[in-house]
């Protein structure tokens, strides 16, 4: 898994370096594999390109001598990485060869590309034991991030020769090393919002389970949990409780409003003889009516030393959320009133939705501010 990561990682720089590059400025730097890289995948989209045809034949016996010539020095040296660093290069050859064996015009161009997977092969024992023995070195260090390069030298040892000695295990001890556990204590509210604080404790053990598998390098566990695998080494505490909450204070306000409409037709009067409109001002007194309910929390989260019991971080999230209802009553002409007016008169006061649901409405934003937190303080481990 982790060589088919490296390969994938390998060919997302060449794909990054493609786009903010050609082959022949890549070839020009000096970046002979890149740019045999990114020719290539070029012709594979537009055969005819002149620039990277051009640059596919200088770059490719450069990139070809570098590399061979590179790990032939690996092999001859005393690095301790030797053996592993050797496979890199020849593996970087075998990248070309099987990329321009897929575009027919690269082939065209380069109508013998080498491969060196014979080489490869005898060297892999030894790249196996020089993993193995740096992981051993790693792991008696004592430390998670040390923990962490023995794992992952463990893990080449492995790919190297699968089963090589005792690796597995050491595999599994150097992860359980390097992971950080942590016991996540979440606090529960009263009785009466348990259906909310339950859903919000749901939400927040899904997303620590989303951002944090257990392929990582962060384990996160209940008080029961820990209790049920009697979890030897704790590293963390993560409490969560809401410090503060209140759901449903209501506040009503009016506002009172004289309204004055002139030249309003309010009948007709006989004059000489003829009938006439009559106009004259009409007034109203409109009462608006706002009703609020507001709903308001605020939540703690802190992580405490597994050892020393010692606040590492405190961190308070507040959220908010206010239901209202508006509504208005008048006395006298409703001539007089706005047409906005009218349309509130008309309504009628509305209840405000079950406790439950203030709870989670004013706990949504406490969520996104707690996930944010858990995400900054977690990103470093």
């Amino acid at each position: 898994m982790i060589k088919n990561y490296g390969r994938l990682l390998l060919l997302l720089v060449v794909a990054i370096l493609s786009a903010c590059a050609s082959g022949k400025k890549l070839y020009e730097r000096g970046a002979y594999y890149e740019a045999v890289m990114t020719s290539v995948q070029k012709l594979r989209q537009n055969p005819d390109h002149k620039k990277s045809i051009e640059a596919l034949k200088n770059a490719y016996p450069m990139a070809l001598e570098f590399l061979q010539t590179d790990a032939q020095n690996q092999i001859a040296s005393n690095s301790p990485n030797k053996w592993r660093n050797a496979i890199a290069s020849y593996d970087k050859i075998n990248q070309m060869y099987e990329s321009i064996r897929q575009s027919p015009k690269a082939l065209k161009i380069i109508k013998d590309p080498k491969n060196f997977y014979s080489e490869i092969g005898p060297l892999k024992e030894k790249a196996a034991e020089e993993s193995y023995n740096a992981g051993i070195d790693a792991l008696m260090k004592g430390n998670r991030d040390d923990a962490k390069r023995a794992y992952y030298n463990f893990a080449d040892a492995q790919n190297f020769s699968p089963g090589y000695k005792d690796v597995v295990e050491y595999l599994d001890k150097a992860k359980d090393e390097a992971t950080l556990k942590v016991i996540v204590h979440q606090v529960a509210v009263p009785a009466r919002y348990s259906l909310s604080g339950d859903f919000f404790q749901d939400k927040v053990e899904e997303f620590l389970h989303q951002n944090y598998p257990d392929r990582g390098f962060i384990k996160f566990f209940t008080p029961e949990e820990a209790q049920r695998i009697k979890l030897a080494r704790v590293d963390q505490y993560l409490k969560i409780e809401f410090d503060d909450f209140s759901v449903g204070n209501t506040n009503v306000t009016e506002r009172i409003e004289t309204m004055k409409k002139d030249s309003v037709k309010v009948g007709e009067a006989k004059i000489n003889g003829k009938m006439v409109p009559v106009y004259n001002t009409v007034t109203a007194k409109v009462t608006t009516v706002r009703k609020e309910v507001i709903s308001r929390g605020l939540l703690s989260m802190i992580v405490l030393d597994g050892k020393s019991n010692g606040v590492l971080t405190h961190k308070k999230f507040s959220g908010e959320y206010t239901w209202f209802s508006t509504w208005a009553r008048f006395n006298g002409d409703e001539r007089a009133l706005t047409d906005q007016q009218i349309a509130l008169t008309k309504k009628r006061e509305l209840q405000p939705p079950p406790a439950q649901d203030l709870f989670l409405a004013f706990a949504d934003p406490i969520y996104s501010q707690l996930t944010s937190g858990l995400q900054s303080f977690y990103r470093n481990y």
